[in-house]
């Protein structure tokens, strides 16, 4: 990884969802802009806030797709992640840098 680039792999697929109470939402459901968590597994030199293994928010739409060893991942830039979620925070914490 070059600079301050992020590679990512997506958790979940874009098919179908579940809610929290259990109602399945169809992959075709129109709705708003959606942010979407992914787990960090290549960070570049000057990346600062994200390690490896970090799970990180970013906008789905500003992405750029790349294929390595048959698995597919997503690229970013590290100002284009809007949240980390990171475990190596003080116990009292929330675990979220925003």
């Amino acid at each position: 990884m070059l600079h301050d680039r992020v590679l990512v792999r997506q958790d979940g697929g874009e098919g179908e969802r579940r809610s929290t109470a259990g109602i399945v939402i169809p992959a075709t459901a129109s709705m708003g802009r959606r942010l979407s968590w992914a787990t960090a597994v290549g960070v570049g030199p000057n990346v600062r806030s994200i390690v490896v293994g970090d799970r990180v928010l970013f906008d789905p739409d500003d992405r750029s797709e790349v294929e390595l060893h048959g698995k597919g991942y997503v690229l970013l830039r590290e100002r284009d992640v809007h949240a980390v979620a990171a475990t190596r925070v003080e116990p009292d914490g929330t675990g979220l840098y925003l």
